[in-house]
């Protein structure tokens, strides 16, 4: 029997890598989020929005006033995954 109460092994529908965004999650992020848009696989992505098909990416090395990066908003289809399983405290080593 699958375990379905827990969250499942999927990526929110938005997410973001600036600490003071609403859709920050350093608990996601350490499990390494991988981005494929439109097919191709990003390495740059800022911030993303499955339900609305957009990638925030930087603009090469433009900072604004603030010191943060330049973004550009890309649409197109978004599809995250998890580059690392969870962690489970209670999981059993092998060895």
């Amino acid at each position: 029997m699958a375990e379905e109460t827990k969250a499942p092994d999927s990526p929110p529908d938005r997410l973001s890598l600036d600490p003071r965004s609403d859709y920050f999650d350093e608990a996601l992020l350490s499990r390494g989020v991988g981005i494929k848009f439109n097919g191709q696989e990003k390495t740059n992505v800022i911030e993303y929005s499955i339900s609305e098909g957009w990638i925030r990416v930087a603009a090469g090395k433009s900072r604004d006033r603030y010191g943060q990066p330049m973004t550009l908003k890309l649409n197109g289809k978004v599809e995250p995954y998890f580059e690392n399983p969870p962690q489970d405290e209670g999981a059993a080593s092998e060895g």
